[in-house]
């Protein structure tokens, strides 16, 4: 299961990564791409990319308990009335913007 991609003049590969493993690392390595059916630096690459696209969407997601979900919605079908505070803060805006 050879994985053959199009290098467009956008994706051609200039960026270079290099890292120091043991022996076994690299064995295993070896081994589990081989397994895959991709050279070594395919699969490195492929593995980099998953684990760093996991650990940018853990960051990104919020994680909210049962309660605070039942807040937050409420709080968007149901919103309180502005302030006179932010009511006068629109109307200067408003005003100053000539809107």
């Amino acid at each position: 299961m050879q994985n053959h991609t199009i290098e467009t003049p956008e994706k051609v590969r200039a960026a270079r990564l290099e890292a120091r493993i043991t022996a076994d690392q690299k064995a295993v390595l070896v081994r589990a791409a081989t397994l895959a059916g991709r050279t070594l630096s395919e699969f490195v690459v492929a593995s980099a990319q998953a684990a760093a696209a996991k650990v940018i969407q853990e960051h990104e997601t919020l994680h909210l308990s049962r309660a605070d979900q039942i807040a937050f919605v409420s709080a968007l079908l149901d919103p309180r009335a502005p302030a006179e505070r932010l009511r006068q803060a629109a109307a200067d805006y408003r005003r100053q913007m000539g809107l």
